[in-house]
């Protein structure tokens, strides 16, 4: 943890603070006279990574070092954007290690590090869309979500995206559908659209998304997902989906389940409603993605058994 400066530290003091000892070239002149700056660079006691960009030390750089090089080496109104944003803004499973930046379609690059994608907006409001007290700068939430979804790889990685940004609470859906509303020419939109619609009614991950996305394509009763339940040991519990008056569960297992305790930890809980009577149907995710129509089979024939006129 860096060490937070005194109350009468100096103004070069607290934006070192801020920005992780890097500086641009304007400010490093407003505290530095020029040949000061040459000779510690020239001596090694500061690197000079990009045209116009120092870091004030001489040890390798970490990521937060990087995002604040990619950002001042950029053309004003450049923030880091996307992936990149929300892992700033605390999004957890999504790091990446290129370096998203946003710049306005109306400048041009100057000296972009190699390890950065640059990409233009026409639309780039610096109120809604800039979070300009970010370190460094970035996109608010709901933008950095969209562009995420958007700039993907695949339509499954932008679900996978929006599903755990909303499932870890860094933005709402409300916030999203506001950011979709106004931009023109999103790609992907229908797919962010259902996506954040799907978390909104429960989905907290891919897999809970594409079984809710199965139920709709099958003509199935649209199931509750993430059901608070208590075991009979008084222990709360969610299940993962819940086909509530017909008494019919789906647990979607994921990658958690190679975990022995957490598969016990499902196993007493699938026990628990098997002894209520309850019909409890389990499907790894893999077979959810690759198998969708048997999977769908299982679950028709058990809603039918249950009393789904089907």
């Amino acid at each position: 943890m860096r060490e937070l400066p005194r109350d009468d530290s100096s103004d070069l003091d607290f934006l070192l603070f801020r920005q992780h000892d890097v500086l641009s070239r304007a400010q490093a002149l407003a505290h530095y006279t020029d040949a000061a700056i040459r000779h510690r660079v020239a001596v090694g006691r500061w690197q000079r990574p990009r045209r116009g960009v120092y870091v004030l030390q001489p040890a390798p750089r970490d990521d937060d070092q990087r995002r604040w090089i990619a950002v001042l080496a950029g053309p004003p109104g450049t923030v880091t954007a996307g992936r990149t944003a929300l892992t700033q803004l605390g999004l957890r499973g999504f790091a990446v290690t290129a370096i998203h930046l946003l710049m306005p379609a109306t400048v041009r690059d100057r000296d972009t590090p190699h390890d950065v994608i640059v990409h233009r907006a026409r639309l780039l409001d610096p109120v809604a869309d800039v979070h300009d007290l970010g370190s460094p700068p970035c996109t608010m939430p709901a933008r950095s979500v969209v562009d995420a979804a958007q700039w993907a790889r695949s339509d499954d990685e932008a679900r996978a995206i929006v599903a755990a940004t909303l499932q870890q609470r860094l933005v709402g859906p409300p916030e999203v559908r506001a950011v979709l509303a106004r931009m023109s020419g999103v790609r992907r939109r229908p797919v962010i659209t259902q996506a954040v619609n799907d978390a909104a009614g429960g989905a907290g991950s891919l897999p809970e998304a594409q079984f809710l996305a199965l139920c709709r394509r099958g003509g199935l009763p649209r199931p509750k997902l993430q059901v608070s339940r208590r075991d009979t040991d008084g222990r709360q519990r969610y299940l993962d989906a819940l086909f509530d008056q017909y008494g019919v569960h789906a647990e979607i297992d994921g990658a958690q389940h190679l975990d022995v305790r957490a598969y016990w930890a499902d196993m007493r809980r699938q026990n628990a409603l098997w002894v209520r009577g309850e019909r409890v149907l389990r499907f790894p995710a893999w077979a959810v993605r690759n198998q969708p129509d048997e999977v769908l089979e299982s679950v028709r024939a058990a809603l039918r058994a249950a009393g789904w006129p089907g």
